[in-house]
C-alpha cells in the first residue's frame, strides 16, 4: 500500500478514536454510559448492515457467530469499559489505558498466533507505552476506573488478533457493520439490566450521537479494519499510540483542558516507539516471523 496513502488513513483513524473520548464524555451529561454506547453502535450498525445487505453476507452459522465474537470483545466490551471506566476517572487517562493495547497484541499475538517480534520491536513498543505513561505525568490511580480501562486495552487486543484471524472470511464493510450491530444489541441489553437508565433529548446529545455514530464508528471502524487487513496486526497497531494525543488534543478543543508540558515530552516519546516497531530494520517482511 502507497506509503502516503497508508498514513492518511492511520491519522484519520486514530483522530476520529482520540476525539470520541472527549465527544463522548459531552455525551455523557445526557445519556447514561452505557445506553449512550447502545445507541450509538445499534444505530452505526444497523444503517451498515442496510447498506450491506447485498454485499456478499456470510452464508454458514459458523461466520455469523464469529462476526458475533468480534462484536462482543470489539464493540461491547472496548465501549462498556471505557465508558463505565470514565464514571471514576478523567477521559484522558481512560483513553491512554485503552491504547496501550498494542503492548498486549504482540504480547498475545506471540502466545497464540506464533508471532515472532526483534528485539527493537519490543524495545519501541516498551517506549510507546513509556510516553503514555509520561503524559499521564507519571501518576496513575489504582482504581475500579483503571482496571476497566486495562479491561478496554484487553478486549480490543482480543478482538484485533480475531479480526487478522478471521477477517479474510468477510468483506470489510461487512465485517463492521456486523460486529457493530451485534455488539450495540448486547450493549442495550445490558444497560437495561446493569444500569439506571437516563436519555434526555436535546440538539447536543442528539449532535453528539450522531458524531460518535457515523464517524466515530462507520468512518472509525471501517478504516482501522481496512489497515489491519494490508499489514502484522502487531505493527498497525503501534500507531494506536496515536489516538491518546488526538484525545489530548481534543479534550484542549472541546473541553478546554489544559495540556502540560510533559504530554509533549511523552508525544516525542510515542512517535519514537512507533517509529521503531514500523520501521527499523528495512528487512523485507522478516521484521515479523511466523512460526
Amino acid at each position: 500500500m502507497n506509503r502516503f496513502a497508508f498514513m492518511m488513513l492511520v491519522i484519520l483513524a486514530t483522530s476520529l478514536m482520540g476525539s470520541s473520548f472527549a465527544v463522548g464524555k459531552i455525551g455523557l451529561t445526557y445519556v447514561s454510559p452505557i445506553l449512550l454506547v447502545g445507541i450509538r453502535f445499534t444505530l452505526a450498525g444497523g444503517l451498515m448492515a442496510l447498506w450491506v445487505r447485498n454485499k456478499n453476507l456470510p452464508v454458514t452459522a459458523p461466520d455469523w457467530l464469529r462476526l458475533f465474537v468480534i462484536g462482543l470483545f470489539q464493540t461491547t466490551g472496548v465501549m462498556a469499559c471505557i465508558f463505565l471506566s470514565m464514571r471514576t476517572i478523567p477521559s484522558g487517562q481512560t483513553s491512554i489505558l485503552t491504547f496501550t493495547n498494542p503492548l498486549l497484541v504482540v504480547l498475545l499475538g506471540s502466545v497464540f498466533l506464533g508471532l515472532r517480534y526483534r528485539a527493537y520491536q519490543w524495545f519501541g513498543v516498551l517506549i510507546g507505552i513509556t510516553g503514555v505513561f509520561i503524559t499521564l505525568g507519571f501518576h496513575l490511580q489504582l482504581s475500579g476506573g483503571t482496571l476497566l480501562g486495562v479491561g478496554s486495552a484487553l478486549s480490543w487486543a482480543i478482538a484485533t488478533l480475531l479480526v487478522k484471524q478471521w477477517g479474510s472470511h468477510f468483506s470489510t464493510w461487512v465485517l463492521t457493520a456486523y460486529q457493530m450491530l451485534f455488539g450495540g444489541i448486547t450493549l442495550l441489553l445490558l444497560s437495561f439490566t446493569m444500569e439506571s437508565t437516563k436519555l434526555i433529548l436535546n440538539t447536543t446529545s442528539i449532535g453528539v450521537t450522531l458524531y460518535l455514530a457515523i464517524l466515530g464508528s462507520i468512518v472509525q471502524f471501517a478504516t482501522w479494519y481496512y489497515l489491519l487487513s494490508k499489514g502484522d496486526p502487531g505493527k498497525t497497531s503501534a500507531f494506536l499510540f496515536l489516538a491518546p494525543f488526538f484525545g489530548v488534543l481534543s479534550g484542549w478543543l472541546l473541553l478546554g483542558e489544559v495540556i502540560r508540558n510533559y504530554v509533549y515530552m511523552g508525544g516525542l516519546c510515542i512517535f519514537l516507539g512507533i517509529f521503531l516497531v514500523n520501521w527499523t530494520g528495512r528487512a523485507n517482511n522478516k521484521d515479523v516471523l511466523i512460526k
